[in-house]
């Protein structure tokens, strides 16, 4: 199954996080990394008295249930040194579900799509990179794209 996720940094060394991240999410049993997004250096949002924000978009394969996935990206997260200690947090790394092809999930733990997927510049321009349609597997956020913040993303950073 295919699946999209979202990454993120703010504290130490954001974009080491984000490769360390995308590496370990490449050694999960049976998933693949297929493709990755430039990284995208991005304002805080919620609690805005922190560093600014790394961020990228994943696109994987994996035999992995949604479920599996996310306790897995939890995992990572803990391993990682990722502490919670309130909403909005700065955080060493963080990884959201975003998509997963031909499924819709709405449970404590888990919605899927993602719910503030379509509100998040720091999500759809890196996903815009990926899809330049504004759809994938069928899911249509084209509307959403045309109308983000794009002054919320300060710069695109190639690797």
């Amino acid at each position: 199954m295919r699946m999209l996720l979202g990454l993120g940094a703010n504290l130490g060394d954001p974009r080491h996080a984000l490769r360390q991240a995308v590496e370990a999410i490449g050694g999960l049993p049976q998933t693949e990394v297929c493709r990755v997004s430039a990284h995208y250096r991005t304002a805080p949002v919620g609690y805005l008295d922190q560093p600014p924000f790394y961020n990228l978009v994943a696109e994987i394969e994996t035999a992995l249930s949604p479920a599996a996935m996310l306790g897995a990206c939890l995992g990572i997260e803990a391993a990682m040194g990722r502490e919670r200690p309130f909403k909005n947090a700065p955080r060493v790394i963080d990884i959201d579900l975003l998509l997963c092809e031909g499924v819709t999930l709405d449970t404590p733990e888990l919605t899927l799509p993602h719910p503030r997927m379509h509100e998040r510049a720091f999500v759809l321009v890196p996903l815009a990179e990926l899809c330049p349609d504004g759809v994938w597997c069928g899911v249509d956020f084209s509307a959403a794209l045309q109308a983000v913040d794009r002054s919320q993303i300060f710069d695109r950073l190639d690797d």
